[in-house]
């Protein structure tokens, strides 16, 4: 069992910037896939980005450009940068580890974009 802890949300002007990240309690060296999704207010949690062995990144068209996810095996940390935030990315932002055999969640942040 692994518990995945995002952190990092909060309150930011249009056009500004965050850093979410997302501690787990064991190593995440065995997770080939490590993503991030968001769920606003009445809609459906979207996936937004993904990090797979090799490092190699995906992200879903509505972040492309904007936000980049980075992993660190080392810390057993993931990471959400965030920039030129709208407010339509206002939203839970959580993070997910899978493997072959099993999938973790964190409990998520929230992210406001607001002036």
């Amino acid at each position: 069992q692994v518990q995945l802890v995002e952190s990092g949300g909060g309150l930011v002007q249009p056009g500004g910037s965050l850093r979410l990240s997302c501690v787990a309690s064991g190593s995440i060296s065995g997770f080939n896939n490590m993503a991030w999704y968001r769920q606003a207010p009445g809609k459906e949690r979207e996936w937004i980005g993904s990090i797979i062995t090799g490092d190699i990144t995906s992200y879903a068209d509505s972040v492309k450009g904007r936000f980049t996810i980075a992993r660190d095996n080392g810390k057993n940390t993931v990471y959400l940068q965030m920039d030129s935030l709208k407010p339509e990315d206002t939203a839970v932002y959580y993070c997910r580890a899978l493997s072959t055999t099993a999938s973790y969640w964190g409990q998520g942040t929230q992210v406001t974009v607001s002036s």
